[in-house]
């Protein structure tokens, strides 16, 4: 079955259970966001790499956190579902913003302990190189979770969101993690060799 939805295109993904704060202020999206205030609706974020991408992802407004005399918002969301635009009208009808036909995708949460263990492993050694001090709860954290802070680029969140099975993100994103980690374990020993330079050293006597 498919439902009709505003949707809001931009340069960047919202994953499922991801808070989105967005800055409105163009008069299309002014007017997309007091509709859905006043109807209690969701809208969607429509991914747009070099052109509009066939799928986004619905999101709730979940609060209004500042209205400025001009009727700029700033505006906390809530990613939901995936969907696949069927139709995409812009304008809508009536209207200033673009709407169109979508349908939601299903998501899998099931995924294997042993592949679950090793991407909290490989989470947390990431994050102990990049210095990003959170406290990681493993059961609490999917795919999703901290999907934009390890270093994906747009096209490959892009991919990610694609994958309907959270075993299919949680390999692609220990796969991901494996690239980067080794590169970043040099930088890190390279930081220390810096840091170094300038010490009194405590040099081996060499025999020849």
């Amino acid at each position: 079955m498919d439902h009709y939805l505003p949707l809001f295109p931009l340069k960047l993904v919202a994953f499922p259970g991801e808070q989105l704060n967005l800055h409105i202020f163009e008069p299309r999206y002014k007017q997309l966001i007091e509709d859905v205030l006043a109807t209690k609706s969701a809208f969607g974020i429509a991914v747009y790499i070099d052109n509009l991408m066939p799928f986004g992802t619905e999101v709730e407004l979940e609060e209004v956190t500042m209205k400025y005399d001009d009727g700029r918002m700033d505006i906390k969301t809530r990613g939901r579902r995936i969907f696949e635009m069927l139709s995409f009208e812009n304008p809508m009808k009536d209207k200033l913003y673009a709407g169109g036909n979508v349908i939601f995708y299903d998501n899998d949460p099931r995924v294997a302990e042993n592949h679950y263990a090793e991407f909290i492993f490989y989470l947390k050694e990431l994050f102990r190189l990049m210095e990003y001090h959170i406290e990681i709860i493993p059961l609490k954290i999917n795919s999703f979770t901290y999907a934009h802070k390890l270093g994906l680029n747009l096209t490959e969140e892009y991919e990610l969101m694609l994958m309907t099975k959270e075993s299919d993100r949680i390999k692609f994103l220990t796969t991901h993690m494996m690239k980067i980690i080794p590169v970043l374990r040099e930088i890190e020993i390279a930081k220390k060799k810096i840091q170094m330079n300038g010490h009194f050293k405590n040099l081996e006597p060499l025999d020849f």
